[in-house]
């Protein structure tokens, strides 16, 4: 990326019991065109006495995007969808109005000792969306684009570009490319982006203006037209990107509005749980944060 305008490293952060590494949102850098919320999850190995457990909480005005690279999940919302996912499967739920889920190791792990490294991501909806009806699609690995050039693998985990589309349903122009490189590499593929563009590094290092850039860090593009980069053998790369919202996004705990009044609503409706009820995973949930 001849063009990086900022470099955001992870930052330790807490979802209950479990730690992440956090990259958005930012203090110089809310949001990467509509992506609002990137956590990376683990590496991490749980022993038959840990699991993963997201009790019960809500969200709105926003869709999460969960991909997995090791580890399994047990998706439930409160549309009664119970789903377990894997890893290269892309869960996807859209909260629009409000949703409650839960994320959990699945019955049959729960005794085991389980490896758990994934990405989990919120994508702000345009505005005249925010409070549209929730939905919840789960894309098989298989569907997910998928082709080689050369030594270069890519994935189109969700969006447009490179003349393809992904099955994920998503309500902007964005995309997600995943990028694996078994030699060192020379990429330009600006001129198939739009809007703005983030790299993230899982595993390897990139190459650019002769600075050496290597994992646990988001770099974020001045111009994604200006896309191009040197990628080291061995790497695994994620691009995010698009159209920018011309309004202002806020963020409070899970819920993201343009509208303060719409998040206000949602606090007072989770903290006197007025949300519906998940069937099967009713008996905790979340508590909205007190603030000190």
């Amino acid at each position: 990326m001849s063009n990086i305008q900022l470099i955001i490293e992870e930052r330790a952060a807490s979802i209950g019991k479990f730690m992440v590494g956090r990259l958005l949102p930012f203090r110089q850098k809310r949001m990467v065109g509509p992506f609002i919320y990137i956590d990376h999850m683990g590496p991490v190995k749980l022993s038959e006495q840990e699991n993963f457990d997201v009790l019960p909480h809500p969200h709105i005005g926003l869709s999460t995007l969960t991909f997995l690279f090791e580890g399994s999940i047990m998706h439930r919302d409160t549309l009664g969808n119970k789903v377990e996912i894997k890893p290269g499967a892309v869960n996807w739920m859209t909260a629009g109005k409000g949703i409650v889920h839960s994320e959990r190791t699945p019955e049959y792990l729960r005794q085991s000792h389980i490896n758990m490294h994934g990405l989990q991501i919120w994508v702000a909806l345009p505005k005249e969306l925010e409070q549209k009806e929730p939905e919840f699609f789960h894309i098989d690995e298989n569907d997910i684009p998928k082709w080689t050039e050369g030594d270069l693998e890519f994935k189109l985990v969700a969006g447009e570009a490179f003349g393809r589309k992904s099955p994920v349903p998503v309500y902007s122009n964005l995309y997600m490319i995943e990028i694996k490189s078994k030699t060192i590499q020379s990429i330009n593929i600006g001129d198939q982006l739009y809007g703005e563009s983030g790299l993230y590094i899982l595993e390897g290092a990139i190459e650019s203006e002769g600075n050496i850039y290597e994992p646990k860090q988001l770099l974020v593009a001045k111009d994604s037209k200006l896309c191009d980069f040197t990628i080291h053998g061995k790497s695994t790369i994620y691009i995010f990107g698009g159209e920018p919202f011309p309004e202002k996004r806020f963020i409070d705990w899970n819920f993201v509005s343009s509208s303060k009044e719409l998040i206000e609503e949602a606090k007072e409706k989770w903290k006197t749980q007025s949300f519906p009820k998940i069937e099967g995973d009713d008996k905790e949930y979340i508590p909205y944060p007190t603030r000190r």
